[in-house]
């Protein structure tokens, strides 16, 4: 019996470390003081930088990954969020958030290895003197 219950606890690992979306941090703001975290629900997405009213700082280069079948956009841009906070970041833009093929999605579940979401971004810190009220 106790064989099945191990079985239970590496499946419940493995879906919750593949359930979820991972997203790394390439620094660029080199800055000697550090800014304190940002809340990620006060971290704001811009499509582009032409949406950005106000000057900014690039932050850091954002990577996010997750297995397609059990991620979607707002996961993706959820997890890139609150690592671009807790850079001290208060903006995003997006740069692309990109898809497994149909043939990579075919062959992860032929072959048992899932596919891959991907999605880039820029974390920046607009400067609060510059933002204009929308």
């Amino acid at each position: 019996m106790r064989f099945p219950m191990k079985c239970a606890s590496m499946l419940a690992l493995l879906f919750a470390t593949t359930a979820c979306v991972s997203t790394n941090a390439t620094v660029l703001d080199l800055t000697p003081q550090s800014r304190p975290p940002v809340d990620a629900a006060q971290v704001r997405i811009y499509r582009s930088a032409a949406q950005v009213t106000g000057k900014y700082t690039e932050v850091a280069l954002l990577n996010a990954t997750g297995e397609s079948s059990w991620t979607n956009e707002q996961k993706m841009l959820e997890s890139m969020r609150k690592k671009a906070g807790a850079l001290g970041a208060n903006g995003v833009i997006l740069d692309a958030i990109t898809e497994a093929s149909a043939g990579a999605k075919v062959a992860g579940a032929v072959f048992g290895v899932g596919s891959q979401r991907k999605g880039r971004a820029v974390a920046i810190f607009v400067v609060a003197d510059s933002v204009k009220a929308p």
